[in-house]
């Protein structure tokens, strides 16, 4: 069963246009509010039509006023592609979790060469935060059949590192994926539970 906690908590989810982080963020939220948490989220979309920043945040405990976090108050950042990691780890408190999702999106710039994706940014993360937790949750959606199922990946991993097993997830899913989809998202969400 999971053990409630008794002061506020928030998780900073963040990622590219088209990566399901708001869905991701609407699956863990509708998780813990049936754990009996007063629940709070927030969108906010950028361009994210076009491959842009995409953050939810998403703070729980036993009375929530804000939805929002700010800087140095994310008890956990959660990044859907790396360099979303690198815009946003200022939001991680000192002592925070992050979790970084290592596959890569290019952005225009470097597709057209005009910059250079950075290759030592999990490196730099280890270095800097203590608690980092990184695999490919793409690689891992496209083996299962779709590597737009990252997101669940990622909602699977969360779950397990936070102790969040007093849940049925699975009807979680059910209740927030078209019917098509849930049984790639269960697998998704298994093969996460799998990576901690």
């Amino acid at each position: 069963m999971t053990e409630k906690i008794e002061t506020t908590k928030g998780i900073l989810l963040v990622g590219v246009g088209g990566q399901g982080t708001i869905l991701a963020s609407k699956v863990l939220s509708e998780g813990l509010m049936r754990t009996g948490y007063d629940v709070k989220m927030s969108e906010i979309h950028g361009m994210s039509q076009r491959g842009g920043s995409v953050t939810t945040h998403v703070r729980f405990g036993n009375k929530v006023y804000s939805p929002i976090i700010n800087e140095g108050e994310a008890d956990i950042l959660v990044s859907f592609e790396r360099v979303e990691a690198v815009r946003w780890l200022a939001y991680l408190k000192p002592g925070g979790t992050l979790v970084v999702n290592e596959y890569e999106i290019h952005p225009l710039s470097v597709l057209t060469g005009a910059h250079k994706y950075p290759d030592d940014i999990l490196d730099k993360f280890k270095a800097a935060v203590p608690g980092m937790i990184s695999f490919d949750a793409g690689r891992i959606a496209a083996d299962l059949g779709s590597v737009k199922a990252q997101n669940i990946v990622m909602v699977g991993a969360l779950v397990k590192g936070m102790k969040l097993d007093g849940i049925d997830w699975l009807s979680v899913l059910k209740e927030l994926v078209p019917p098509k989809m849930y049984d790639l998202n269960a697998k998704a969400f298994e093969a996460g539970l799998a990576q901690l």
